[in-house]
């Protein structure tokens, strides 16, 4: 099961609501400033739906959603439980394809106002009129999609959708930026274990580098255990975080 982050409003007190005269241009320039400047996937996530509120005109609120081929879909971050609830109340399996079905074939998906579209009474029920839903990644499997809801009908014009999509792009990159950095952090974390796991090994066996890590590989295949999880447990026996 995917993660999930809840953002708390409060914590981005210092992140501007993009005044109404602000060229489109300069506010998105601002809002990928920030994307970038996170420092992980779930960070870029958090400030991207804080992000999506104050950019997308009539937006009150916005997740970050994965869709599975069932349809089932399951919330990565929110900016208030109202959309988490939204998000994970929808039954696929009601006899009809909820409105996020369509993104499969298209990149956007709307509910202009879901007490007149047919099958969107969950969102209703919520005060949700208004629906604006943009692709973030694809691939054959899954998923990963931006969506804006509103407490109005009609709420999103094609000023929305516009600055909706351009804003997606933006958080795409960012994305992938921030989902590279987590990876080499790691891989260099990996690799000074596995150093230090070869070290112990050459003074406990009395043996070189070479033998060393090759007795790490020979284990990690006989025991099934990833070669990062059995030098952990080399360096730290008592398994302490």
């Amino acid at each position: 099961m995917p993660k999930r982050f809840v953002v708390v409003t409060s914590r981005f007190s210092d992140l501007p609501r993009f005044p109404a005269g602000l060229e489109l241009a300069e506010a998105l320039t601002a809002a990928a400033r920030q994307l970038h400047e996170t420092s992980t996937p779930e960070s870029t996530l958090d400030t991207a739906v804080r992000l999506a509120v104050d950019l997308v005109p009539g937006a009150d609120h916005a997740g970050i959603s994965v869709i599975g081929r069932d349809n089932r879909r399951s919330t990565l971050a929110w900016t208030d439980d109202v959309v988490r609830t939204a998000e994970e109340d929808g039954d696929p399996g009601a006899g009809h394809q909820p409105y996020w079905h369509r993104l499969w074939n298209t990149p956007v998906a709307e509910v202009e106002d879901s007490e007149n579209d047919e099958g969107d009474d969950a969102l209703s029920g919520l005060g949700l009129r208004s629906v604006l839903s943009l692709r973030l990644r694809a691939d054959r499997r899954r998923l990963t999609v931006l969506t804006a809801y509103a407490r109005k009908p009609r709420a999103f014009d094609e000023t929305a959708l516009r600055i909706g999509r351009l804003f997606t792009a933006h958080v795409g990159i960012a994305l992938d930026s921030a989902t590279v950095r987590e990876q080499l952090t790691e891989a260099m974390r990996t690799r000074d274990l596995i150093g230090q796991a070869t070290g112990i090994l050459m003074e406990r066996l009395d043996i070189d580098a070479a033998g060393a890590f090759d007795s790490l590989v020979r284990a990690s295949q006989r025991e099934n255990v990833k070669l990062r999880d059995l030098a952990r447990r080399i360096v730290d026996p008592s398994g302490a975080p």
